[in-house]
Formats: structure tokens, C-alpha cells, sequence
């Protein structure tokens, strides 16, 4: 199938928040109860809709949240346009070190790379520590966009994956990135 471009993704955020389970429910639509621990990178790919007869490939590259992985993680940045930041809802900690995580993505990523909030496992609503109206608060005041999703039920996963995609590409049409001059996660596709 043809695409007009590929756009890298990058999954980052604490360990057990659901990265993997994100990627797994978004390119082949099924959850994994038990997940083993993600031991630097994985990856994935799909191709989405951005426009009637107009097609992406995301590349979408899952890392590893344990602090001994962090190096590794930190060279995945680099050429990435995109990137989802995930919280656990259950988990207030893995929320509150969001901002450690923005900082290390703003540090070694792209200026203009785009950054989704992602509140994972909106199915353990009962469980949950982090209010949906503090997350958004926190999108608003560092400029990301959020989502929140369930790994589980696949609950707003397609939409956020597919949002991101929808915003890079009319970026793209505003002329918003140089997608000649830099490596910055936008390639030509084969159409």
C-alpha cells in the first residue's frame, strides 16, 4: 500500500505504565495480560488514514522506562517527530515524573516535535489516583496534547496514535517543518 510519508514515534514514560500494551493494541489489536519488561526498545509500525486516499507509516518505537535503560532511550529522540508520553492512572508517581520525562524529551528531541499526554489504563477507573481534569491541566500548561486510554480495551488508543498523525501532516501542508534540511522524524514516502 502507498504512503506519503513515515513519521517516528517515540513511547516513553515510567516502567509498567502499558508502552508495549499501547503499541501491541495499536498494531495488532490485541492486549497481552503479562508483558515482560521492555529491555531497551521495541518497535512497531501501521499505516493511518490522515485523509481520504492520503496514507502515513508510523514507526513507533517502544522503550524501555527503567532508569538503567535511559541512555539507550535518550538516542531514540533523535529523529523522532513525535512522542507519547505515558502515566499509569493508577499510579500518581509515574504521573508526577511526567515532568522529568518532558524535560528529557524536550532536552534531547526536536523543538517542534509533537507530544501527546497519555493516561493509560482508563479501565481501573476505581483504581485511579490521577484526575483526568489534573492531567489536562498539566497538557494545557506544557502545551501537549492529552489523551486518555485503555491498553485493554483499546479505548482511545486508535484515536490518540491517529490524532497525532492527523496534526504532523497538516503541519506539513503549513510548512511547519523543514522536512528536507534535518532529520527530524518526517520521510518521504513511497507514492
Amino acid at each position: 500500500m502507498s504512503f506519503a510519508y513515515t513519521f517516528k514515534y517515540i513511547i516513553v514514560g515510567d516502567s509498567s505504565v502499558g508502552k508495549s500494551c499501547l503499541l501491541l493494541q495499536f498494531t495488532d489489536k490485541r492486549f497481552k495480560i503479562s508483558h515482560d519488561l521492555t529491555i531497551g526498545v521495541e518497535f512497531g509500525s501501521r499505516l493511518v488514514a490522515v485523509e481520504p486516499k492520503v496514507n502515513v507509516k508510523l514507526q513507533i518505537w517502544d522503550t524501555a522506562g527503567q532508569e538503567s535503560f535511559r541512555s539507550i532511550t535518550r538516542s531514540y529522540y533523535r529523529g523522532a517527530i513525535c512522542s507519547l508520553l505515558v502515566y499509569d492512572i493508577t499510579r500518581r508517581q509515574s504521573f508526577q515524573n511526567c515532568v522529568n520525562w518532558l524535560e528529557e524529551i524536550q532536552e534531547h528531541g526536536y523543538a517542534k516535535m509533537l507530544i501527546i499526554l497519555v493516561g493509560n489504563k482508563s479501565d481501573l477507573g476505581d483504581k485511579r489516583q490521577v484526575q483526568k481534569e489534573e492531567a489536562e491541566a498539566f497538557a494545557r500548561k506544557n502545551d501537549l496534547i492529552f489523551f486518555e486510554t485503555s491498553a485493554k480495551t483499546s479505548a482511545g488508543v486508535e484515536e490518540t496514535f491517529t490524532t497525532a498523525a492527523k496534526t504532523i501532516y497538516q503541519g506539513i501542508q503549513e510548512d511547519k517543518y523543514d522536512t528536507e534540511g534535518e532529520a527530524i522524524g518526517i520521510k518521504a514516502g513511497n507514492m
